[in-house]
């Protein structure tokens, strides 16, 4: 039999950590070797960390990225390895690319060849695509190496590797970011890539938090006939070994010619012309058939709300922690928003390192301070009190003379923000401490925060979550809590308030979040028209004032500090619109 053992190291990488990312990479290389593997495949820029956005214009960057790989090339003695790192040519070009190395040998690169730009994606800004489409021959196993896009189009380089050049298993190393259920496409793509052309995949993703991505892992392993052999956990590092048999491969594709025999051929998804196929030689066969077989795994993917919080948490503990923080400080309302995020904090980082901040002013409420006062018992995290009071009585004297003969409006709602806002902000400068803010993507969207007040902080953990999402996330981490809920239910069950003047509701001035988040979905992510969301039932008076608080809003959301993508389309990298804009002005 010749079976290949197939390593993925699923590793969190740190962008332009290069000394700590080769690092690990030697360490998953030597845990590799360990278990016997003939090949150990790591995620896409595994070294230099993904995305390096504008680091990728440094030559010294570049250069020093490349003398890391030429130390982790002399680790691999006695297996191949596959490393994703930012290769360069005589002429400037910059390319994506994957080292091909064993036994102490750079035995060739390959440059990914289909090169994304849209999301979240900049990658012809700096890379130029690759031309070449070749196959490395690993104990005598034909292998596609190709890189994240390139596997996504069943014309791509899988489909050269695979029927040009011969190839019986395809590593496809990626840096695929999250968004809510994206694991599914994947899977489904990855399938189909296997299915179509008769090969074994294995796919290797990235995990980790860098800035307002989050990448989950969810490493693949799949058989010809797009079966799952394996699976990586979901943020989480792991290092996934199968045992592929390729004769499996063989037995498929003697079926797929008796299959056209029958049938007639298929269409074919022709790669271009120009890529130019070659076979590189990298470790002798034959395969080894005196192992101990690698036991199957089972690992289960998460239901939809866990993996959004474990997102959330994983992206709050990375972005703290490579950011060079320790501590987090969070103002604390008795609102659901912040209790959310506090238990968010709580679990990413532990409760020592979340501190609770508790600023009642005239219109806290008592059950608002009643509420705060037990989430924070139940988080166990440390907390202090800070009326505003007094200093909001300072400021109305202070403006008395300006204000003069101007009725009170939002303008006093948003001065006790802003002083929130100010005392956060210096806790965070005396004692080191990041802020996090507590805003959702529904008041985002509308613009219903307050400039240098609640949006004031240098991370914002809820900032893509729907306020509808947030009431469900607070109740998933409750079902999943030994010790009773975390997050009081009256928390959950009282009206949203800003509780800024007396009675206020936040309905007061938005529509119910249930009709709210539909449109905001409508509009924001799917870039439907005023015509098409009240084709979908919704009143257009209620529409035409969502939408223009939105367009009215981005100014906002341009200074607002970045949060973690959980959505297909977030504020930010994702959706980026022109603040001065005069484009459906109408509607207004």
């Amino acid at each position: 039999m010749r079976i290949l053992r197939v390593a993925l190291a699923q590793i969190n990488s740190t962008v332009g950590d290069l000394s700590g990312n080769a690092a690990k990479i030697v360490d998953y290389i030597e845990r590799a070797r360990d278990v016997g593997a003939d090949v150990v495949a790591f995620p896409e820029m595994a070294l230099s960390g993904y995305p390096p956005e504008d680091l990728l214009l440094k030559p010294r960057y570049r250069r020093d990225n490349r003398e890391y790989l030429q130390e982790i090339v002399r680790q691999t003695g006695g297996l191949a390895a596959v490393v994703g790192f930012v290769d360069g040519d005589e002429g400037g070009s910059i390319y994506n690319a994957a080292a091909v190395a064993s036994d102490g040998t750079l035995h060739g690169v390959y440059r990914k060849m289909l090169l994304p730009n849209y999301g979240v994606f900049d990658e012809k800004r700096y890379f130029s695509p690759g031309s070449g489409c070749p196959v490395f021959v690993i104990r005598g196993v034909t292998v596609g190496v190709n890189v994240c896009e390139d596997i996504w189009e069943s014309w791509g380089p899988t489909a050269c590797q695979a029927r040009d050049g011969q190839a019986e298993l395809i590593i496809n190393i990626s840096a695929s970011p999250y968004h809510a259920g994206k694991w599914r496409d994947r899977e489904e793509m990855l399938a189909g890539r296997a299915s179509e052309n008769r090969v074994f995949v294995a796919y290797n993703n990235m995990v980790g938090g860098q800035d307002e991505l989050v990448f989950d892992g969810h490493g693949l392993i799949l058989a010809p006939g797009g079966e799952l052999i394996a699976r990586g956990r979901a943020f989480q590092e792991d290092l996934i070994v199968a045992d592929l048999d390729m004769s499996q491969v063989q037995e498929a594709r003697q079926g797929e010619t008796r299959g056209r025999r029958a049938s007639g051929p298929p269409p074919v998804n022709a790669p271009p012309a120009q890529w130019e196929l070659e076979r590189i030689e990298v470790s002798p066969g034959p395969l080894s058939s005196e192992r101990v077989p690698i036991p199957p795994r089972d690992v289960k993917p998460p239901e939809v709300l866990e993996e959004i919080y474990e997102a959330l948490v994983l992206g709050v503990r990375d972005y703290v922690r490579k950011n060079g923080f320790e501590t987090v400080v969070i103002g604390v309302s008795g609102g659901i928003d912040s209790a959310l995020v506090a238990a968010i904090a709580a679990d990413a980082l532990g409760p020592e390192h979340v501190k609770g901040v508790v600023m009642p002013s005239p219109y806290t409420s008592d059950r608002s301070m009643q509420d705060a006062a037990r989430l924070i018992d139940r988080l166990e995290i440390s907390s202090m009190t800070v009326d505003i009071t007094s200093t909001y009585e300072s400021y109305l004297s202070m403006l008395e003379g300006p204000f003069a003969g101007a009725a009170p409006d939002v303008t006093e709602e948003n001065i006790q923000a802003r002083i929130r806002g100010n005392i956060l902000m210096g806790l965070s400068n005396k004692f080191g401490w990041l802020v996090l803010t507590t805003g959702n993507k529904s008041e985002m969207a509308v613009g219903y925060a307050t400039l240098y007040g609640d949006m004031a902080g240098g991370f914002a953990v809820i900032k893509d979550v729907p306020k509808t999402m947030v009431y469900e996330l607070a109740r998933y981490r409750n079902g999943r809590s030994a010790g009773g809920p975390v997050i009081p239910d009256t928390i959950i069950n009282k009206p949203p308030s800003a509780e800024l003047k007396d009675g206020q509701i936040d309905q007061d001035t938005l529509p119910p979040y249930e009709i709210l988040d539909p449109i905001l979905k409508a509009y924001v992510e799917e870039d439907r028209s005023l015509s098409e969301i009240v084709g979908m039932g919704y009143d257009e008076a209620t529409v035409r004032r969502v939408i223009a608080m939105v367009d009215r809003a981005e100014y906002k959301r341009r200074q607002a500090p970045p949060g973690i993508k959980i959505t297909p389309r977030a504020f930010g990298k994702d959706r980026r619109l022109p603040i001065t804009n005069w484009y459906g002005r109408e509607r207004r």
